[in-house]
């Protein structure tokens, strides 16, 4: 079980700050945390998601680097479901 960081853009720096030191973290961009940068995540071997409806909703899709994987609601469950959560939204 890793960690899975729901990441809003209100306490996204924070956020992602804390993901990048832990070794096994999963991070989802939710509502505006769409907009942030998590390249340096994903570089690290992070895996970093997006939900597809807040991705959509704020015409940002295309616009992510291809190392994010943008996935629905249903994915984003299961991801809650098999993870410890860390909330920074």
């Amino acid at each position: 079980m890793s960690n899975l960081y729901l990441v809003d853009k209100v306490y996204g720096a924070n956020g992602l700050k804390v993901a990048e030191f832990d070794s096994d973290t999963q991070v989802v961009l939710i509502q505006d945390g769409v907009y942030l940068d998590a390249r340096a995540l994903t570089a690290k071997g992070a895996k970093v998601y997006a939900v597809a409806p807040d991705v959509d909703k704020r015409g940002v899709a295309g616009k992510l680097p291809a190392s994010v994987q943008v996935i629905g609601y249903d994915q984003l469950v299961d991801l809650i479901v098999a993870n410890k959560v860390v909330n920074f939204a």
